[in-house]
C-alpha cells in the first residue's frame, strides 16, 4: 500500500484495524516482527520522508500494519514515538564506530581517516539529511523530550570524536573535532539544498586538508 493511500485512509477512516502480527518479506516465508518493532521502523521510514509533524500516529499505525490501540500501548504518545525513533537512530552511529574500531584496532589516524570516508558515504545515499539533526530542526518547543535525546546524542558524538583526534596526537583535538563536525553539519544542509553537485561534494577533501592543517595524515 503506498503512503498516499495510507494518509488518505488515515484521515478518512474510524474502524480500528486489528493488528497482524506478523509481515512477510520477499522471496521468503512469513516472518514473525513485533508489533513494537514494525512501529519504530515504519516511524522512521514516514518521519524521514515527511516530517514529523507531517504524520499522524493513524497513518504510522496503517502502514505498521497494526492499530492506534496498540501504537498506545507501547507508547504512550507521539512524542515518545518520536524519542524512540531518535534512539533507534543513533544505535546507527554507534554500530558505525565500532565497525571502524573493528577494521582499524589501535590505529588513531586510520579510524579518523575512515570517519570522514563513512560520513562522505552517507552524504551520497541519504537525501535527506540527518534523522537526528532534521528533529532538532524541525520540533521547536524547547520543551519537547526528543531535545534530550538529541542533545546526548550529539553530546556523545562530540566527545568520540574529539577523543579519537586526540588520540592522533595533534596539538589542538579539541578544535579539530569541532571544525570536522561543522564541515560534517554544513555539507548535510548543502546536500538537501544543492544535491550533490554542490558544495556538499568536497566534504571528503574538505575533511582531508583540515586533517592536513591539523598535523594529521591519515593516508
Amino acid at each position: 500500500m503506498s503512503i498516499a493511500v495510507v494518509n488518505k485512509n488515515a484521515k478518512r477512516g474510524s474502524t480500528v484495524k486489528p493488528d497482524r502480527e506478523s509481515t512477510s518479506t520477499p522471496g521468503s516465508s512469513s516472518t514473525k516482527v513485533a508489533p513494537r518493532d514494525r512501529i519504530v521502523t515504519t516511524a522512521c521510514e514516514l518521519f524521514r520522508q515527511h516530517g514529523i509533524r507531517g504524520i499522524g500516529v493513524d497513518a504510522i499505525a496503517e502502514a505498521a500494519s497494526t492499530n492506534k490501540m496498540t501504537l498506545y500501548r507501547h507508547f504512550g504518545s507521539k512524542d515518545d514515538l518520536v524519542c524512540e525513533t531518535l534512539r533507534v537512530n543513533s544505535e546507527k552511529s554507534g554500530a558505525m564506530w565500532a565497525d571502524i574500531e573493528t577494521r582499524f584496532p589501535d590505529d588513531a589516524k586510520a579510524q579518523l581517516g575512515a570517519w570522514v570516508t563513512a560520513l562522505s558515504d552517507c552524504l551520497q545515499r541519504e537525501p535527506s539529511g540527518c534523522d537526528i539533526a532534521n528533529a532538532a530542526v524541525e520540533l521547536k518547543e524547547a520543551d519537547h523530550p526528543a531535545h534530550a535525546v538529541i542533545e546526548n546524542f550529539k553530546i556523545l558524538q562530540r566527545g568520540k570524536l574529539t577523543d579519537l583526534c586526540r588520540r592522533t596526537g595533534t596539538q589542538e583535538p579539541e578544535t579539530l573535532a569541532d571544525t570536522l563536525l561543522l564541515l560534517l553539519e554544513g555539507a548535510r544542509v548543502s546536500r538537501q539544498a544543492s544535491g550533490l553537485e554542490g558544495p556538499a561534494q568536497c566534504f571528503q577533501r574538505a575533511c582531508r586538508n583540515t586533517l592536513t592543517a591539523f598535523g594529521v595524515s591519515t593516508a
